[in-house]
């Protein structure tokens, strides 16, 4: 769901990022963006996020490539440790800049 200020476009990841559900999020955050007012900077707020798996990663990178070529910045608040270890292990913690 997205909450717009003048500046900052603000998306949610929901607490449950599996396999199976990462499909219909990355849709949401694609219509969430599509909705939104834009802004200098898109900020996904992972603090909800309780289960996950390694992809979610691929619904942060895919949201943060279509930030990118909207020619905004992209950051991720409230990372949990964990996931930010997975984003390490796989070599993409830096695509994934903290809020």
């Amino acid at each position: 769901m997205p909450a717009s200020t003048a500046a900052i476009t603000h998306l949610r990841l929901p607490a449950v990022v599996t396999h199976a559900r990462a499909n219909a999020c990355a849709k949401a955050l694609r219509e969430a963006l599509r909705l939104s007012k834009g802004g200098e900077l898109v900020q996904v707020d992972a603090s909800a996020l309780q289960q996950f798996d390694s992809s979610v990663l691929a619904v942060l990178l895919d949201c943060r490539r279509r930030v990118v070529a909207m020619g905004w910045r992209f950051t991720v608040a409230h990372l949990p440790e964990r996931l930010r270890q997975l984003a390490g292990l796989y070599g993409v913690a830096q695509l994934l800049p903290a809020a």
